[in-house]
Formats: structure tokens, sequence, C-alpha cells
């Protein structure tokens, strides 16, 4: 199975303008990222998918494969799918861009699913939930599972919701997928023909597309979450844990 990660990154951040390219500790980002997802074994190659200029030249110079794509991509998933469609293999992993510590075992509790069952066309991440406050954050997406661990819902709603005394270990998601190239097909040519979903629309969260479109999306739970730097804030953060781990 030739297996292909692949890490989208714009540059037109809202939040973070310029965000792949963000220092740390003497590097940009993305070349974080990339270092972690090139220690998974199961990859055969890594590619950043980009419509920046300004990404594409950090890369070389940093020797880290790219890709150019289009700039009218509204989700990363398309970004990934534009990459399927000029490389060939049989599975694609979606490796978020702002995340420079990721677990390389995490990327491949996304992957070995695949190699269990050949009907399966899309894994996604998950950790419990430790945080309450993240039970009623609107920015953190929670999973809701079938007792298989497959996709029932997404929402950024408190849900299910505690009607009465709480007895339920809430679940978020963690943005690391793995597409067949059958799945990354389907959305891809679902996006050209309608735009979003209308529930992925309302929630802003892109797998629904798949689970209200009746695909099976395989959920595997991690221990750990990853760290995503959003703001300024997160990026001092994270240089800090980077100098710690350097012993510097």
């Amino acid at each position: 199975m030739k297996i292909i990660g692949v890490i989208p990154a714009r540059y037109k951040s809202s939040r973070f303008p310029g965000k792949p390219l963000a220092d740390i500790c003497g590097k940009p980002m993305i070349w974080w990222v990339y270092t972690q997802c090139i220690k998974v074994k199961e990859f055969d190659q890594v590619y950043v998918a980009t419509d920046d200029e300004r990404i594409r030249e950090a890369c070389e110079a940093n020797n880290i494969n790219v890709v150019m794509t289009s700039d009218r991509h509204l989700t990363g998933t398309d970004r990934v799918g534009e990459v399927a469609r000029k490389i060939k293999a049989d599975l694609y992993v979606n490796i978020q861009g702002d995340e420079p510590l990721i677990e390389p075992e995490n990327i491949r509790k996304a992957i070995l699913p695949f190699f269990e069952d050949d009907s399966l066309l899309v894994s996604n991440l998950m950790t419990q939930i430790i945080d309450p406050v993240d039970v009623v954050n609107f920015t953190v997406p929670k999973v809701i599972t079938n007792r298989e661990n497959e996709g029932v819902y997404l929402t950024r709603s408190t849900a299910p919701y505690p009607k009465g005394a709480i007895d339920y270990s809430y679940y978020k998601q963690v943005c690391v997928y793995g597409f067949r190239p059958e799945a990354l097909k389907f959305y891809c040519e679902y996006g050209e023909k309608y735009g979003k979903g209308k529930i992925e629309a309302i929630e802003d969260i892109e797998i629904l597309r798949f689970i209200e479109n009746k695909y099976r999306v395989k959920f595997i739970e991690v221990d750990s979450d990853t760290v995503a730097v959003d703001t300024l804030n997160d990026l001092k953060k994270v240089n800090k844990m980077v100098k710690n781990m350097q012993g510097n």
C-alpha cells in the first residue's frame, strides 16, 4: 500500500497571517510539522500542499517536498484532493500544518485501521476531553460515535446534552484524517457540484460532509491532544516547549 502524508498550508489565515512560516527556534513551523511526519514509517512520501510562493520557497530552502495547489480551495481536504489527482497513492493522510509537535505515533493510529479493513474509506482521530470548559467551548468540535467508534455526529455544541447527572466521557476531534482515493474523489466532486454540505456548513466541520452522505468514518482514540498554533500566544508557548525539549 502506497501511503502519502499531506500537510495543507495556506498563508492567508485571518487570525494569524503567514502562520506556516512562523519562527520556532530558528525554523519555520511547517518544517517542524514535516519533521514529525517523516518519522512515520508507513509514509512513502510526505508533501506540503500550498497555494503560496512564500511557503513554496521556504519548503524548498528546507528540503521539504512541496506541491503547488489552487488558491480557491475551501478546506484542507479539498487541497489534499488536488494532491491526490496529481500524485497517485492508495491512502492519503491529512495532517494539520499548525501542529508542530504532533506525535508520529498518533498519525500512525489514523493509518493502521486501513490495513485491517479494506472497506474503510475515512478515518479521523479523537481524544477524551479532560478540561470541562472544552465541553461547552464552541471552538472545540465534539465527537459522537456508535459502539464501533464510527462517527454519528460532530458538533460545536454540548452534545449529547447532560439532562441529568453527567456519567459520560466527552471526546473532541483531533484533526488528522486518513482517506482512500475514492473518498477524496467524492469529497471534491460533491464540493464542486454543491459546495459544502448543509450540516457541514452550519457546524463548519469538514468531516461532516462524509457523515451526512452516509460514509462510514472510523474514529480512533489517542491519549494525547495536539498543540495547535492559532495565536501569537500559542506560538510563544510552543517556542518555550521546544526550547525545554532541547534543553535550552
